[in-house]
């Protein structure tokens, strides 16, 4: 008779690779509509211009928008290309 060993967890739950990671853009004064909706289009997949000009006033209007949602990994990169285009950015919230 085989037996299963359970090993003990060494993170809490919701830990893992694939959790859904939120980058969040914040509104400022000193970006224009359109770096943010440019820079947005240039580093997030499947934003175009268009789309990143509606985020660009939802980030104005709401105070933030969620611009990307995904695995750490990633959601990483996209922060650090934002934040280092000047955009303002929250931190990375784990939803």
């Amino acid at each position: 008779m085989t037996s299963t060993v359970e090993l003990p967890r060494t993170e809490g739950p919701g830990t893992g690779r694939d959790d859904n990671w939120r980058v969040i853009v914040r509104n400022d004064n000193h970006n224009t509509f359109d770096h943010v909706a440019r820079t947005l289009a240039r580093f997030i997949p499947g934003v175009t211009l268009d789309s990143g000009y509606s985020f660009a006033d939802r980030i104005h209007n709401r105070g933030q928008a969620l611009v990307w949602g995904g695995p750490l990994e990633l959601a990483e990169l996209y922060w650090q290309q934002l934040s280092e285009a000047g955009l303002t950015m929250a931190p990375l919230e784990q939803g």
